[in-house]
């Protein structure tokens, strides 16, 4: 069989090589000068290419299409890819949160690796050639045309990626392929970024970091994120791991109907917080208000909690009255924030939306509108939590793809 791969990224090299293997002749286009582009700046160049739980608690970890992914995670699971990985010469190290990354912490390294695999199998990459069309003929894809030329063949794998960092080639092209064969598409928008705020507080505790702190999502009553963790404030809004997980689960709402919280002081519910204010201000009756705080908030937050509070910062600690120490109390423990808006494709990590999966084949991935055409990847509608897991997707699903195609 000829195999045509669109794309050099993740999920494409892994489909190149696991057609290959099974004897058939694979050719990769890429309309980059190199391989994996995007793959360098993943993990900040350190590249976390997947997460070492098994596939169940794996699985737990994707926002969408966890059904779809279940078979293509079973049968090529995070302990497999790493193994893969370390059989092809890349060491491979795990830390914290079971994030695997290479033992050398460069990223060209996961790159490389894939690369080596390719060229032992007969895989030919064309870079700098663009895929620019293809056609079908009786619901079968029959010739892929580029920049370059046009070609027969028997197979096409849409490894184009989604939307996000499009300066690395990702500019949803795939879609576009995807839409001529029929296939719907679940519109693409930015996920693991940052969020832009309403108002212009936080420009005021920009550069403040967080940590141990709770993030609650809620749309409408429902709580859809509530975790503790880390997160700041930035020009813009804010950002970091909480606020990277929760934009994936609100990225597809209507932003007016989802509530986003903070509780600085997770670990002492109101009773408890009350105690230890009444504590502090006894210390220190004679005190300011703003400066009785310090030590229990980040200073570039507490002007903001006090006039939510409705506080003059100035007031003595002991001219404080049992009201405003409730107002203070509900200001610490849920500091709501507005969101305004996603943060760009230019800095999203993922995209979420694509190829609906409703039309693809979850074992092979292949279309089950058009014959020997495939999509794996970022490209399909499935995205998971930052920690390795949308890359372990994009080898899996390539993976599955490259493996079901018999010569």
């Amino acid at each position: 069989m000829k195999v045509a791969v669109i794309g050099a990224g993740a999920a494409g090299l892994m489909a190149a090589y696991a057609a290959a293997e099974r004897g058939n002749e694979v050719t990769v286009y890429d309309k980059n000068q190199k391989c994996g582009k995007k793959i360098y700046i993943t993990g900040k160049g350190r590249c976390n290419f997947t997460n070492a739980v098994p596939p169940a608690e794996f699985l737990e970890n994707v926002v969408h299409g966890a059904k779809f992914l279940t078979s293509a995670i079973y049968s090529f699971s995070p302990e497999k890819c790493m193994r893969f990985f370390e059989d092809g010469g890349m060491a491979v190290k795990v830390e914290r949160g079971n994030r695997a990354f290479p033992q050398s912490d460069k990223a060209s390294d996961v790159t490389k690796c894939l690369e080596r695999y390719c060229k032992n199998v007969g895989v030919r990459i064309s870079l700098n050639e663009e895929v620019r069309d293809f056609t079908i003929l009786n619901s079968t894809v029959s010739d892929i045309i580029t920049d370059k030329g046009c070609y027969h063949v028997d197979k096409i794998i849409v490894c184009t990626g989604g939307k996000s960092y499009p300066s690395t080639g990702s500019t949803g092209d795939g879609y576009k392929f995807a839409i001529k064969a029929g296939h719907h598409i679940a519109e693409p928008k930015p996920a693991l970024c940052g969020l832009d705020l309403s108002g212009s507080y936080f420009k005021v505790m920009q550069g403040l970091t967080l940590k141990n702190v709770r993030l609650t999502v809620k749309h409408g009553q429902k709580t859809l994120f509530s975790d503790i963790g880390e997160m700041l404030f930035t020009h813009f809004g804010v950002s970091g791991p909480l606020v990277l997980s929760a934009s994936s689960l609100i990225a597809r709402l209507p932003l007016k109907e989802v509530a986003l919280s903070v509780d600085f002081k997770p670990g002492l519910d109101e009773r408890m917080l009350d105690a230890r204010l009444l504590r502090d201000f006894a210390e220190a009756p004679n005190k300011s208000l703003f400066n009785c705080l310090k030590g229990l908030l980040p200073v570039a937050c507490i002007g903001e909690v006090l006039s939510r509070s409705g506080i003059d910062g100035g007031k003595k600690v002991n001219a404080v009255t049992r009201g405003e120490r409730a107002a203070l109390l509900t200001n610490i423990k849920k500091f709501d924030i507005i969101v305004k808006s996603l943060r760009s494709f230019d800095e999203a990590i993922i995209t979420s939306g694509g190829v609906s999966v409703m039309e693809i084949d979850p074992k092979t991935m292949e279309s089950r509108l058009v014959r020997g055409l495939y999509f794996c990847g970022e490209v399909l509608d499935v995205d998971a939590f930052t920690g390795g897991f949308n890359l372990q997707i994009a080898f899996s699903t390539g993976y599955a793809a490259g493996r079901s195609i018999s010569p």
